[in-house]
């Protein structure tokens, strides 16, 4: 996740071989090593981070389209990966969602089946392993899906967004990893991503879909119950793709950024705090974007932009400049046509890497983020971090751990300081301590469980943390879903 300085690379990628290659050095470059493959099957088309085994390394879960079916690889622990484990489903696997359905605290699988017009269930085992799928009908052609507990029971349900039918599928859980029949909301002309979040701050999870014909983005805004408005459309670029929500300008409200395929792209649409949104920025990317992932890739507390590019096989990066707008792409070598990306710690380093899905090779490229302090061995820090910040945590929603890291430095923090960490529920009651000690200024990072100060799993919903450091204070909210 979030190492705390940024770094300034000056050097030449020629001069440093163990750095993956960039088509652009810089203040601007985070370093990375090269890409290691993954050998996946034929067509992959998604990746997905999650702990599927329990062991607190995060593995990959791969959607192969042209062999029908999902591969897992395990994590090794150290940001390697075993061979795949390949569970079957239906026909045109598109897209692969990880996601804790029955209760159990195991991640299961939803896998998303163009050509067959469903979506597969597969339950774990409890250890990483699956059950046989069980399928539910969706619309004509679904592209993605997305889990998230939409009319507030703690179960969590499924966002579908079908191609053909220029529909989004609501399937409700039942409470026990089954679903409901579908309801259907209209969206714009062949919507390609869903992505649910709390756009509006009234704490119901709403929709966002990017509609590749009509080159818009619809929001439906959440009535409360999980039933939902009707769409409001903004206009991005030529071809949006797989859309993601994140808080980029940090005012706390839910910003959108979306990749347009044609455009070489990346729209970014401002939340003004009152459901509407601005009308879109463009940064320039790689060729023919395909996913965004949103992260904090330079320890800044602020999320970048990080994009998967089909057509020139790489990574773009775009850091951001903490206020919502983005510096100037730097690309990275990955795999050849890229479709899907996915960033998480992937070697317990705290630095954030990159999974990305390879669709031409067959594979799963890793880049390891190799951010370090002193790039230079000048001796001196590149850039000083801000004397106080509190990140985003991350995953963000999660389940059931997430990480929270704060700093602090300068010269009114000389001697130890007396800090505390605590985790509130959305009706301002104490759940957990965290930290509650004297610490010398530096970096931290700490992990919540998602248990309270007796040792109780806490239910699925919004929460609040709040750090003080002597007199400064700063809180965020979080989502944890089960």
């Amino acid at each position: 996740m979030y190492k705390t300085i940024l770094i300034i690379f000056i050097l030449a990628f020629s001069a440093a071989p163990s750095l993956a290659q960039m088509e652009k050095v810089g203040s601007d470059s985070i370093p990375f090593a090269p890409a290691v493959y993954y050998e996946t099957g034929k067509d992959s088309y998604s990746v997905f981070c999650a702990n599927l085994d329990g062991d607190s390394a995060l593995d990959l879960a791969v959607a192969s389209y042209d062999i029908d079916s999902v591969s897992i690889l395990k994590n090794n622990g150290d940001g390697t990966f075993q061979k795949r484990v390949s569970y079957a489903v239906v026909h045109g696997p598109q897209h692969v969602f990880c996601a804790d359905l029955d209760g159990d605290s195991d991640l299961d699988l939803v896998v998303v089946n163009y050509l067959s017009n469903n979506i597969s269930i597969l339950k774990n085992n409890g250890d990483g392993t699956f059950q046989t799928k069980t399928d539910y009908t969706a619309g004509d052609n679904p592209m993605f899906a997305f889990c998230a507990d939409l009319n507030g029971d703690e179960a969590l349900d499924l966002a579908v967004a079908n191609h053909l039918s220029n529909n989004v599928s609501i399937l409700m859980n039942k409470g026990d990893g089954t679903f409901q029949a579908r309801v259907n909301y209209a969206v714009g002309n062949y919507p390609w991503s869903v992505f649910c979040a709390d756009l509006n701050g009234d704490l119901a999870l709403d929709l966002a879909v990017s509609n590749s014909d009509t080159n818009q983005v619809s929001i439906l805004m959440n009535n409360g119950n999980g039933t939902f408005q009707t769409k409001v459309d903004y206009e991005v670029g030529n071809s949006p793709r797989s859309l993601f929500c994140a808080d980029l300008d940090k005012d706390g409200d839910e910003d959108i950024a979306v990749p347009n395929f044609y455009d070489y792209t990346i729209s970014i649409l401002m939340n003004n705090g009152n459901e509407t949104f601005k009308p879109k920025v463009d940064y320039i990317v790689g060729g023919m974007p395909e996913a965004v992932h949103c992260a904090d890739m330079d320890g800044d507390s602020a999320l970048d932009l990080v994009s998967a590019n089909w057509g020139t096989n790489k990574v773009s990066i775009l850091r951001n400049n903490g206020n919502g707008t983005f510096r100037t792409r730097v690309n990275y070598s990955a795999g050849a046509g890229e479709r899907s990306l996915y960033c998480a710690d992937l070697n317990g380093d705290l630095n954030l890497d990159i999974a990305v899905a390879n669709s031409t090779d067959n594979t799963v490229s890793i880049l390891l983020n190799q951010r370090v302090s002193d790039i230079d061995g000048d001796e001196h820090i590149d850039v000083l971090p801000q004397a106080f910040s509190l990140s985003q945590n991350y995953p963000n929603p999660f389940n059931p751990t997430t990480i929270i890291k704060f700093k602090f430095q300068g010269s009114k923090f000389k001697v130890p300081v007396h800090t505390t960490l605590k985790i509130y529920n959305i009706l301002g009651n104490k759940v957990r301590t965290l930290v509650d000690e004297s610490k010398w200024a530096g970096d931290y990072a700490v992990q919540w469980d998602g248990k309270n100060d007796k040792g109780e799993q806490s239910a699925s919903g919004i929460y609040f943390y709040e750090l003080k450091v002597g007199e400064n204070t700063s809180s965020k909210k979080m989502l944890l879903l089960k």
